[in-house]
């Protein structure tokens, strides 16, 4: 039988909100790559966030869609690093971060350093982002084209991220909120199923065998896009409303129940 392309959020999907994953779900992911489909990570984590995930499965070659759809890295161990990029998409930060700025007062902002960590306005609680991380001013972070923007107010939740970007008109960017507090900002018309579209034709994967696993608001795209989308359990109405089927939560191993059925 010929390969399917697996595409695989991670948190929240593979892994715990303690950032470990399970035996279960570690296995059924390193079988599905040994039984030679493609397996590709897809999150809105950065590169540098992603590779230790990709370490821990095993996966030396093949693909990941990083940050939200804007990086597409190609995993090779002969080239240095184990990986390279093969594309961004950018934009213009700073129309979105002057408005946001005035309009989130004592928000935390940070703009993506592909492959090695993001400049900030200010650092984020430990954990939250990975790689190296400078501080620098507003200005600094929007003298040139990024791949991302992270917006962090805890005074705001989900439904004031969604009120706020409708009300400001961000027409030239594409946005997710993740969980409260928390807002990604990308190029527009991207997302992680635009990354996994071009993956999956440089693959030559038929459309037909394409399965997307996840759980978030950044999934729903990714799931609609494919083949057979499979939303976790605990996801919400509107992301399980974009799939085709539900699988177990991530503390029941839902990831490792689908994937099995690959096998």
């Amino acid at each position: 039988m010929s390969p399917w392309l697996v595409a695989l959020d991670i948190d929240g999907t593979l892994v715990h909100y303690d950032q470990t994953m399970s035996d279960a779900v570690l296995a059924a992911v390193r079988d599905v790559a040994a039984a030679g489909h493609h397996v590709v990570l897809s999150s809105g984590r950065s590169l540098v966030a992603m590779t230790p995930v990709a370490e821990l499965i095993g996966l030396k070659t093949g693909w990941m869609v990083c940050s939200n759809g804007a990086v597409t890295v190609r995993l090779d161990p002969e080239v240095q690093g184990g990986w390279e990029v093969t594309d961004t998409l950018t934009f213009d930060p700073e129309p979105a971060l002057r408005l946001l700025s005035e309009h989130l007062p004592g928000a935390r902002f940070a703009v993506e350093d592909v492959g090695t960590g993001f400049r900030l306005n200010e650092l984020f609680p430990d954990g939250e982002l990975d790689g190296e991380h400078r501080v620098v001013t507003l200005e600094e972070l929007w003298d040139d084209e990024v791949t991302r923007i992270v917006v962090r107010s805890p005074e705001a939740t989900s439904d004031d991220f969604h009120e706020l970007v409708q009300r400001l008109g961000f027409d030239d960017v594409t946005y997710a909120v993740g969980w409260t507090a928390w807002m990604d900002i990308a190029p527009k018309g991207v997302s992680k199923a635009t990354g996994l579209e071009t993956v999956r034709e440089r693959l030559g994967v038929p459309s037909e065998r394409t399965l997307a696993l996840g759980d978030g608001h950044n999934d729903v795209e990714m799931l609609r896009w494919a083949a057979r989308g499979v939303a976790m359990g605990h996801a919400e109405e509107a992301v399980k409303a974009a799939a085709d089927e539900v699988t177990g939560t991530v503390e029941d191993d839902g990831a490792a129940q689908v994937l099995r059925t690959l096998l």
